[in-house]
């Protein structure tokens, strides 16, 4: 058990049986639970946290589709107004966590959640502690501040310290279930959660050991996850999807998650996929980065040094191998590197993109990307 500010974290195999004791030493009577349906089922959670509630009041929402919608959220924070519990429990991937995170913060209103949602109304507080229990290898939403919603096409990041999670419960024997494709996805998540982190205007050293270490992790595992799991390899995965969330919950993510959201809610990408399909273009393009553009506080010379420090926990000498290398994982792994491979046909398709790119996140890149900066690195990789 490793404590932060304001969470308590069990990462072990078999971390999954702590849920019973936790909700004995809450005196939680009732229990909220937001679940993806399919993970709850099949990986393993099901039998424990049912055992869990025995006894107790329960209701389990999971009428939600994945990366959260408005409507998602406004139905379940009305599923929580006629069902409210002690504590809440989250079970799945990135999107059942940052569900319940964001029924958490509504669930204090009785209205107002767009205005609250988009940030125009401050958030309070949450309806009741959160046990957050990732299914997946990738996102590190257990670790974060942050979640995320589409009202409509936009994508908002509601950031507070109230939705960090009160408890995460890391357990790899729920991702032993994953089919291939999932765990590629998500594992692509975590790289550029780690990758991006370093070279983030926002990065700290502490930031940077998380970052790291992530990186490393996914470098020796992710392949082997994929094609050839063993426990020790999903241990390692899971362990490298929380870092790299610890290491975002300081630094924030950057322009390739800036450019994702849009492929992933208009063209239907997965959002690990989304992400990664620009990360080597971008490092190449923040490699560049002169006195004119740099938008890092410690000025050119960081971000050569971050982007030299990539390089070197890649294994490579310079950012052309590290582009390449990065591109290669994608491949053997089953994913593809260009966005005609994903539906992104015309140049229409691409002016999308650019239109709608995320402006809070590319303020975290160390390089400034105009419009037309932009529209070059997604005609490179069409």
């Amino acid at each position: 058990m490793n404590r932060l500010v304001k969470q308590i974290i069990y990462m072990a195999p078999g971390a999954i049986e702590t849920v019973q004791s936790l909700l004995d030493d809450r005196a939680a009577r009732s229990v909220f639970v937001v679940a993806d349906r399919t993970a709850y089922d099949k990986s393993g959670a099901k039998m424990y946290i049912e055992s869990g509630l025995q006894g107790r009041g329960h209701a389990i929402f999971d009428d939600f589709a994945p990366n959260p919608k408005y409507a998602d959220v406004v139905r379940g924070v009305k599923f929580w107004h006629t069902h409210p519990g002690d504590i809440m429990i989250a079970i799945g991937g990135g999107s059942a966590i940052d569900m319940a995170k964001l029924i958490g913060i509504c669930g204090t209103h009785r209205d107002q959640y767009r205005e609250l949602l988009t940030g125009n109304i401050p958030i309070r507080d949450k309806v009741a502690p959160l046990i957050a229990i990732p299914t997946t290898a990738g996102t590190g939403s257990e670790a974060t501040h942050f979640a995320v919603v589409y009202v409509g096409e936009q994508k908002y990041s509601v950031a507070h310290a109230n939705v960090l999670p009160d408890y995460a419960i890391i357990d790899p024997n729920l991702t032993a279930n994953l089919p291939p494709s999932i765990t590629a996805h998500t594992g692509l998540d975590a790289l550029s959660q780690a990758v991006e982190s370093l070279w983030s205007v926002n990065a700290t050293a502490q930031s940077r050991v998380f970052a790291s270490e992530a990186l490393e992790l996914v470098l020796d595992n992710l392949e082997a996850a994929v094609h050839r799991p063993t426990p020790d390899v999903r241990a390692n995965m899971c362990r490298a999807a929380h870092l790299s969330g610890k290491a975002i919950n300081i630094s924030k993510t950057t322009a390739p998650h800036a450019i994702s959201y849009t492929l992933t809610s208009q063209f239907g990408v997965p959002h690990g996929l989304a992400v990664a399909l620009t990360l080597g273009a971008v490092l190449i393009y923040n490699n560049r980065v002169v006195s004119g553009d740099c938008w890092h506080p410690k000025g050119v010379a960081q971000v050569q040094k971050d982007i030299r420090e990539i390089n070197r926990l890649i294994g490579v000498a310079s950012s052309e191998e590290a582009r390449k290398y990065i591109d290669d994982l994608i491949s053997a792994i089953g994913c593809p590197t260009r966005l005609r491979q994903v539906g992104v046909d015309t140049d229409a398709d691409l002016e999308t993109l650019a239109q709608n790119v995320n402006t809070e996140r590319l303020k975290n890149n160390p390089r400034a990307l105009s419009q037309f900066e932009l529209r070059q690195i997604l005609r490179e990789i069409h």
